[in-house]
């Protein structure tokens, strides 16, 4: 689980690195919550559980893990594509809500396997 973490959030990096040389190639910062939430949803986030699933293996082999990566990679570019169209004036009311709850619930489930999973 851990590789899966650290490898889909090296993917992020790209995305979120890519949109903000798009930007200021084209000088348009209008998408800048969208590059910052990649990189910081996305890249840090992701990588950081990806080393704390390392650093605690027990976590990684649990139910919670496997919802906490899939509601965070359905929800996120969802939730990025809703900020997306929001900001550039194309509202679709239910993509913004929807990622960002999925997301949310995949934070809440690495909490929960967190202070299931993790002892000192």
């Amino acid at each position: 689980m851990a590789e899966r973490f650290i490898r889909i959030a090296v993917v992020y990096l790209i995305v979120g690195a890519s949109l903000g040389i798009y930007m200021g190639m084209r000088e348009n910062f209008v998408l800048m919550p969208v590059h910052g939430h990649i990189l910081l949803a996305g890249w840090l986030s992701l990588a950081m559980m990806g080393v704390i699933y390392r650093l605690y293996p027990a976590s990684s082999a649990t139910r919670l893990a496997t919802a906490h990566f899939w509601l965070h990679n359905l929800g996120l570019p969802v939730f990025m594509l809703g900020l997306g169209l929001l900001l550039t004036g194309n509202d679709v009311p239910v993509l913004l809500p929807a990622g960002a709850f999925a997301v949310l619930l995949g934070f809440v489930c690495f909490a929960i396997n967190a202070w299931r999973c993790i002892r000192a």
